[in-house]
């Protein structure tokens, strides 16, 4: 039997990015979060959700631009600083010994340290309550050589990501593979 457990935000993980962008006066500033997701394919986008209270979000609407840059498991405690300190105080990068890189498409930084790196056009403002949607479109992603495998694709293995359990308030690594995408369901298709 289900059970009601109300309106929360309960759908559980999500990925953890950590968003650049620059402010005002060109500052780079980092923030993580969590509310992101791929959004489309054609053309290949991306969105993220901020509270207008985050130093972030201006810099984002003012740029139109942002970077989401991947950190590994091994990179979780300068990730987690850069979503709970705030830009308008601390120079994130430093604090957490990370390193500021212009992007070669758009105006915001990427994260050096970090193995994947996808520059953002932003495309789509949506106020939706407490959040606002961004969504950028995707115009470059950059990617450490040694995470690549065929088709210059990532492989999770070694880019080793991390998402973050809404439920647990936890970060957790990605297990193991369970099986082909694509291919699995076919055992219920029957022959053709």
């Amino acid at each position: 039997m289900k059970k009601s457990l109300g309106r929360k935000t309960l759908v559980t993980p999500t990925p953890v990015w950590v968003v650049g962008t620059y402010d005002a006066d060109g500052k780079a500033n980092i923030m993580t979060a969590a509310w992101a997701g791929i959004c489309c394919s054609k053309p290949p986008s991306v969105c993220v959700s901020l509270r207008e209270a985050t130093y972030t979000y201006q810099s984002i609407v003012d740029r139109g631009a942002f970077t989401v840059n991947l950190p590994t498991v091994e990179q979780a405690v300068a990730a987690d600083y850069a979503g709970i300190a705030t830009g308008r105080e601390a120079d994130k990068f430093a604090v957490a010994g990370l390193t500021a890189e212009r992007a070669g498409e758009v105006d915001a930084p990427i994260v050096a340290e970090l193995p994947l790196n996808v520059e953002c056009k932003l495309i789509h403002t949506l106020k939706i309550g407490l959040h606002t949607l961004f969504v950028g479109e995707i115009v470059d992603v950059q990617a450490d050589e040694e995470i690549l495998g065929e088709k210059d694709r990532p492989l999770l293995d070694k880019l080793r990501p991390f998402v973050f359990a809404t439920t647990e308030a936890t970060y957790r690594a990605i297990g193991e593979p369970i099986g082909p995408a694509f291919e699995l369901g076919k055992a219920l298709i029957g022959p053709e």
